[in-house]
């Protein structure tokens, strides 16, 4: 006996109504994508920010989350500020520096070893016609002011952003205050019948995003020290820029090695200046990618993350691509998480093997929609 439903007139309306609800939604969404960007990139941060905030409020012993929150946000700020006071007088140093290795590379004839004359040149005229004091003066100011009404317009855009961001500010505190009730009020709407299966994934999903997310966050930012140090102490230009840069791309699985392409160029032309010898300074470079990515891998991401996802390379590389090309860099973010759930369910569903992914050890959900987790677990 076949245990399929007939489709009857009345479910083939409620399936093309669904269609065109869901039709209706996504268009909704795309037609306000600006308006909603704000909301959604300040519900990323205060999802972020979360398990700060319940550090606080439980080592304060308050009840409200008020306070807490405020001091979260204040201790972010004192980083970022901080790290900007550290971090932009070098990035600016190193930039004029930088300025005056194009310059003299420009002009030399000094001959970089293995390296064919015919990738040479086209570097030396770059150098030679490009000016990064125009770039960094007051040049662009001025050819605005020149143009009046575009200097106009580009006022009202920027005093919008500035605005845009500031209302992402205001959402990331309100949603920090009501984080838990919020969460609680999502998990609610969810009909009776299907809270079973939706508060299951929903589980599945916060603990691989947890396990993941911020732990490859964490080690993103201890790559960026470690590679502006080991690039500090190699002494190429640019390297804070680098090492940051590295750092921001470690969060998609071997997307940092991109930063190969820059690094090379940077020794490259440092080498066309007479300063320093080409081979010698890429290779300690590379030294400074070996050593960082054995510690990031071996030490932190074990210690940080616990188990590994256990995706072969391959399957990495097509999760990324997969991923990307339907949700840009957010999908590329979420790749792993994402891929290693959907692996976890077609384990158990269809092949008949159960992973402690797919559900193992979950704990019983309620009625009224509120998850009995410890207190302190986000």
């Amino acid at each position: 006996m076949s245990s399929s439903r007939p489709y009857t007139f009345d479910r083939v309306v409620r399936i093309l109504a669904s269609v065109l609800l869901l039709a209706g939604g996504i268009w909704f969404v795309n037609s306000l994508r600006n308006v909603l960007l704000p909301f959604c990139v300040a519900c990323l941060i205060a999802y972020l920010l979360e398990p700060a905030v319940e550090f606080l409020q439980r080592i304060l012993h308050l009840k409200g989350r008020v306070i807490p929150t405020l001091l979260t946000l204040a201790g972010v700020s004192a980083l970022i500020i901080l790290a900007g006071h550290i971090f932009v007088p070098s990035i600016i140093k190193e930039m004029h520096q930088l300025e005056h290795i194009l310059r003299a590379s420009s002009g030399s004839d000094v001959p970089v070893p293995f390296v064919p004359d015919n990738i040479i040149e086209p570097i030396r005229r770059w150098a030679a016609s490009l000016d990064l004091s125009d770039l960094l003066g007051n040049a662009r100011i001025q050819s605005l002011l020149n143009k009046g009404t575009s200097f106009v317009a580009a006022t009202v855009e920027f005093l919008l952003h500035t605005l845009e961001w500031l209302l992402t500010f205001v959402y990331v505190i309100f949603i920090l205050i009501d984080y838990p009730s919020l969460m609680a009020g999502f998990r609610r709407m969810v009909p009776m019948k299907y809270r079973p299966t939706v508060y299951r994934i929903e589980d599945d999903l916060k603990d691989n995003m947890n396990r993941y997310f911020r732990g490859q966050i964490l080690i993103a930012g201890c790559a960026a020290v470690f590679y502006c140090i080991g690039f500090s102490i190699v002494g190429i230009p640019l390297a804070i820029v680098l090492g940051i840069t590295v750092g921001i791309l470690y969060i998609i699985p071997y997307f940092q090695y991109v930063t190969l392409i820059p690094v090379t160029l940077v020794c490259l032309i440092d080498s066309m200046s007479g300063n320093v010898r080409f081979w010698p300074e890429l290779g300690q470079c590379l030294i400074v990618y070996a050593v960082s990515q054995c510690i990031c891998d071996y030490i932190l991401t074990p210690k940080i993350m616990g188990k590994t996802m256990g995706l072969n390379p391959a399957i990495i590389l097509l999760a990324l691509s997969v991923w990307g090309s339907l949700l840009g860099l957010i999908g590329m973010i979420i790749a792993l998480p994402m891929t290693t759930l959907l692996l976890a369910y077609y384990k158990e569903y269809v092949i008949g093997v159960r992973t402690a992914s797919a559900g193992q050890q979950q704990p019983p959900h309620n009625p009224d929609g509120v998850s009995r987790q410890p207190e302190g677990k986000s």
